[in-house]
């Protein structure tokens, strides 16, 4: 008799089929139906970039990544899911506070 082990299958990594902007708020749609949401503040270039700028983002890569080619950015998928951002989250009471 023998016995066999199952591996567990590793997670497949997010990917977007969906992008838009609210706001200074990027959006994504992923194939599981999940929706992420994270400021454009976190990264520096999308910081610095109008609301219209903003706006301009393209999936590319199948979904992988995302594009500003204006801005000269792009940022994986799987890195905003996993909240790999370059900047800190400023929190509004923060601002609040110190205005």
């Amino acid at each position: 008799m023998s016995t066999t082990i199952a591996e567990p299958m590793a997670p497949a990594e997010p990917i977007a089929v969906r992008v838009w902007v609210e706001q200074r708020m990027v959006y994504l749609e992923l194939t599981d139906g999940r929706i992420v949401g994270f400021p454009a503040d976190r990264f520096r270039r999308l910081k610095e970039a109008s609301v219209e700028q903003l706006q301009e983002v393209t999936l590319e890569l199948n979904g992988y990544a995302l594009r500003w080619e204006e801005l000269d950015e792009d940022l994986t998928v799987p890195g905003i899911v996993a909240g790999r951002f370059q900047l800190p989250l400023v929190r509004f009471e923060a601002v609040e506070e110190s205005g």
